[in-house]
């Protein structure tokens, strides 16, 4: 990421659209997040380093990945913008994650001159570690909770379940065995 990137983030998160609730919820999301990324030592942080990819391939491949279901192959320029990157080191990522067999450029159906970036059948059982090795830690984090604090914090979750982003999350991890 840019410099210029970087301050125009920093720029919109002290605008004044953003409320001070909003800000003091942002703050405690912040806070709960990075103890629960942490709290397991940070085993999906040393799965993602021993895997060798930089956290834009490790963008690209949780995207590919999906939910578990079958995901279509992503034209080049439509990965790059979606993470905010130029077409250049997009396609450096991706030849990356070619040449460690985790994702392959295919031709596409329609047009022989687009490539297609598909995740390969190595890039799923990675994509697959890192689910695992998440919701071990978010089980560990939640065995610490008492019985009061996580009904509450399952109320907080449970109002946000109308998203059907969240809501397909949370289905893909019930139906894989993790309630």
């Amino acid at each position: 990421m840019q410099a210029s990137e970087i301050a125009a983030i920093v720029e919109r998160a002290a605008g004044p659209e953003v409320s001070p609730e909003a800000q003091d919820t942002a703050a405690r999301l912040s806070a709960l997040l990075r103890h629960v990324f942490l709290y397991d030592r940070g085993s999906q942080l040393r799965v993602i380093e021993e895997s060798g990819l930089s956290l834009t391939q490790c963008k690209v491949l949780l995207e590919l990945g999906g939910l578990g279901e079958e995901t279509e192959p992503r034209q080049l320029g439509e990965l790059a913008e979606r993470f905010g990157v130029s077409v250049p080191s997009m396609s450096r990522a991706v030849d990356a994650m070619v040449k460690k067999k985790l994702v392959t450029r295919v031709e596409d159906a329609d047009d022989r001159r687009v490539r297609r970036v598909a995740i390969t059948a190595k890039g799923k059982k990675l994509v697959e570690t890192l689910v695992v090795v998440r919701q071990a830690g978010m089980e560990a984090f939640a065995a610490t909770l008492s019985a009061a604090q996580r009904r509450k914090l399952d109320a907080a979750i449970e109002s946000l379940m109308d998203r059907d982003d969240i809501a397909a999350a949370y289905a893909h991890l019930r139906e894989v065995g993790h309630p």
